[in-house]
């Protein structure tokens, strides 16, 4: 009998696999599509050539990830590589904001009226970046807080909403790239701790920049599943499960799915009735003929931009895909420039780029031509240098990833309290009803990314339960 079994392999549940392995656990993944990776995988989805992430490419998280970070997975290839710039937010007079790895450079971008309000916003939680990290990443845990001081000052700070967060700040250059930063988690900016989560993000790229990994996403997964198979653990792909009695006999059976898939297949019923799926995105990969042509000389050398006019306007579109239940006619747009940093993602003098937009859950229009409207806006000619594009709306986001229910790529909306309490409140969300079941997806605490953190979290909960057996 096994001692854990792991349902997904997405990098939640290859980290749960690795963390349980590391301790002695004999441990088995069973992962229904062909390839590990979940949302870190990387596919030539328009030429040949042109590698892109159907998903997640940008990792500020994963390069501060305590659980990433404890781990060797730079023996098993992982390579982070960076942009001259993080992160560049354009505006259409052609000048931009940026977040940089210097505090004062991303504060002398929005003009001298907001300058040191950012600096005195940011760096007092710079210096103890890491323990702050690990702390507000671990919860809830059973253990203190490392430095409950700080944790709880930046509660203060960033428990209300970005909106009131973001009344510190005179001019809109400063809102306008706060509220992208909270956009990232595809809710309204009004909500409960939005402002923590631009705090974060913003910290996060001071910290370590936001890299990319070296060849696309695919890298972290298969560092995390090489690492787990030189500790002895095992990586199943092209098995799908339907119902428990699909999975081989083991003390403890950890889901890296969606809540209501948990419960489907574990038979708890009506167990996560209540868990709310959130906006979609819909998304576009471009092969691209050269670099995007942005009018900001900023943008051009940023691997994530930002594209929203105004906060006003990133407001909202986020209102009308969350709330309104239609496509905003001015999409909000993160897109990540991936060959900036790393030229072998596309033959010599080509590019992979891509962009994402927020529509409703499960809505089945086509985003393509409101997204380059708004491409063009800021960078103009952009559609002559498009080689080739791969669409995924809502539809074809769920039947490519089946945590992507209506096309969340949240796994569960973060907003209001269960952005806080997922995917339930309980002082135990990595638990189920089942003494042996587990969940471990971006649905339990700390959320949405590529980070693990949620994977090792609930791999302490579990091997405090079989080591209490």
């Amino acid at each position: 009998m096994l001692d854990a079994v792991i349902v997904g392999a997405g990098p939640n549940g290859l980290t749960a696999a690795v963390e349980l392995a590391r301790r002695g656990f004999s441990v088995a993944v069973f992962e229904a599509n062909a390839t590990v990776g979940g949302g870190a995988r990387t596919e030539e989805l328009t030429l040949p050539g042109f590698r892109h992430d159907p998903c997640s490419a940008a990792h500020p998280l994963g390069i501060n990830s305590p659980a990433f970070r404890a781990m060797p997975l730079e023996r098993y290839g992982l390579e982070w590589l960076h942009a001259p710039l993080p992160m560049a937010h354009p505006f259409p007079d052609g000048s931009a904001a940026v977040l940089s790895r210097s505090v004062a450079e991303t504060a002398a971008s929005f003009g001298p009226r907001d300058a040191g309000t950012y600096r005195r916003l940011v760096k007092p939680f710079l210096p103890k970046w890491d323990v702050l990290v690990r702390d507000f990443m671990s919860l809830p845990m059973s253990s203190l807080p490392r430095d409950p001081v700080t944790l709880a000052r930046f509660g203060l700070a960033g428990l209300p909403s970005s909106t009131w967060l973001m009344r510190r700040f005179r001019d809109d250059r400063a809102r306008a790239l706060f509220a992208g930063l909270v956009a990232h988690v595809i809710a309204p900016l009004d909500g409960i701790v939005t402002g923590g989560v631009g705090m974060v993000f913003a910290l996060a790229g001071h910290a370590r920049g936001w890299p990319v990994a070296r060849g696309g996403s695919q890298s972290i997964s298969d560092a995390l599943t090489a690492y787990l198979k030189d500790l002895g653990g095992a990586v199943h792909t092209d098995y799908e499960v339907k119902r428990l009695d699909d999975l081989p006999p083991a003390r403890a059976y950890v889901f890296d799915t969606s809540p209501t898939a948990l419960a489907r297949i574990a038979g708890l019923g009506d167990a996560y009735e209540h868990y709310r799926y959130g906006a979609s995105a819909f998304k576009i990969d471009y092969a691209l003929d050269g670099p995007v042509p942005w009018t900001a000389e900023e943008a051009r050398s940023a691997g994530t931009v930002h594209v929203g006019a105004s906060s006003e306007e990133i407001g909202a579109a986020l209102r009308a895909a969350s709330r309104e239940g239609r496509a905003p006619d001015a999409p909000f747009l993160i897109t990540v420039q991936p060959s900036i940093a790393d030229p072998s993602r596309a033959p010599e003098g080509k590019h992979v780029f891509w962009a994402y937009g927020h529509v409703p859950n499960g809505w089945e229009g086509d985003l393509t031509d409101a997204m380059e409207r708004q491409l063009e806006r800021f960078a103009p000619g952009f559609r002559d240098r498009v080689l080739a594009r791969a669409t995924a709306g809502p539809p074809q986001l769920a039947a490519g990833n089946a945590n992507y229910v209506g096309g969340d790529i949240a796994c569960g909306a973060a907003s209001g309290l269960q952005l806080l309490l997922r995917p339930k409140l309980s002082l135990f969300p990595y638990g189920t009803k089942h003494p042996a079941v587990f969940l471990c997806s971006s649905a339990t605490p700390p959320g949405p990314g590529v980070h693990g953190m949620s994977g090792h979290n609930a791999a302490k909960a579990v091997w405090k339960r079989l080591r209490a057996a």
